[in-house]
């Protein structure tokens, strides 16, 4: 069988990316300066997913805005709804887009949970079965956009990281993307957002880089982040085929798939084993060759299963006819 272990060739074609934090911490704005970038570079349009009605001033002249004052140049769709997210998603035109910005998957989760039986669901109140069907669409959503042929960010806010501790009081220990459990590290680029006042008055904002696969990120602070910012890991881009991974529940039917055939394959060598010892046991001319073809059994009684003791009565039966015919 030959092996399943190719050499190791860079497969990230697109930029995959999300980006967390308060509210004012330039999220959108951010996601708007590098979907510009991104998209001059591939030469296609920014598809913009806004379930806030975040992006409407982005969208228009504001002379007074410190970063950008022209508007951005994108395409947009505004809904809170899950389905219709899921369905422009499925239905993009990659001809078209190359830049797909989900603004924000926060309330794409919260839409999830609240869609369970067609109403909004009780923080806790949730039946552990439940979950799949919550899940299954938001999780289509992230593995389309994760996999998909264009670059992709995503949006979120900022949640915190709760723990108890050694008095076993609850404390905060970190933050996270309010989101479902892996949503911002499925990207391989993943930036919390901040906005900080100055002593005169000002406001900067800044993203730390939690986590960026290709290494160069990782652990940075950068003021006032744009396109500019990630150039050096676009870089390494190779903008051909992503490599495309599916969600959990796909891989499950294809792995279940690959399980019924391999089964399918064990039981077809078993009986085509079965019928060449019964054919060899019915043909014996004497105990010689009985002894011979039962020796085809050899290390086969597991394989065989069941199929072995109606070998073993076939064989007892044929030695009888064969003492009673001598």
């Amino acid at each position: 069988m030959a092996s399943k272990f190719t050499k190791a060739k860079s497969k990230q074609a697109y930029l995959k990316m999300a980006l967390y934090g308060g509210t004012g911490s330039g999220k959108t704005l951010t996601s708007l300066l590098i979907s510009e970038g991104l998209a001059k570079l591939c030469g296609k349009r920014v598809a913009y997913i806004d379930t806030e009605n975040g992006s409407d001033f982005y969208a228009t002249d504001v002379p007074e805005r410190l970063v950008h004052p022209m508007a951005f140049d994108f395409d947009r769709i505004q809904t809170a709804q899950l389905m219709d997210v899921l369905e422009a998603v499925e239905t993009l035109d990659t001809d078209v887009y190359g830049v797909v910005v989900i603004d924000q998957m926060t309330t794409l989760w919260e839409a999830a949970r609240a869609a369970y039986n067609g109403k909004k669901t009780v923080i806790g109140g949730i039946p552990i079965q439940a979950w799949g069907d919550i899940k299954r669409p938001y999780k289509r959503i992230v593995s389309l956009t994760r996999d998909g042929n264009y670059h992709s960010i995503y949006l979120g806010r900022e949640g915190m990281i709760i723990d108890k501790d050694e008095d076993g009081e609850m404390e905060v220990i970190g933050t996270k993307m309010k989101a479902e459990g892996e949503t911002a590290y499925e990207p391989h680029i993943l930036g919390r957002m901040k906005q900080t006042m100055e002593k005169d008055g000002n406001y900067r904002i800044s993203v730390f880089f939690e986590k960026d696969r290709s290494g160069v990120l990782t652990g940075r602070t950068f003021n006032w982040p744009n396109f500019d910012t990630i150039k050096p890991v676009v870089k390494y881009l190779t903008g051909v085929e992503q490599n495309k991974l599916g969600t959990a529940e796909e891989n499950a039917e294809k792995d279940v798939e690959a399980q019924e055939r391999e089964a399918q394959k064990v039981e077809a060598e078993r009986r085509d084993m079965y019928e060449l010892i019964r054919s060899a046991i019915l043909n014996a001319k004497d105990e010689s060759q009985l002894k011979t073809a039962w020796a085809l059994t050899n290390g086969k009684k597991g394989k065989l299963g069941d199929l072995f003791d109606q070998l073993q009565t076939m064989k007892d039966s044929r030695k009888a006819e064969l003492r009673e015919a001598a």
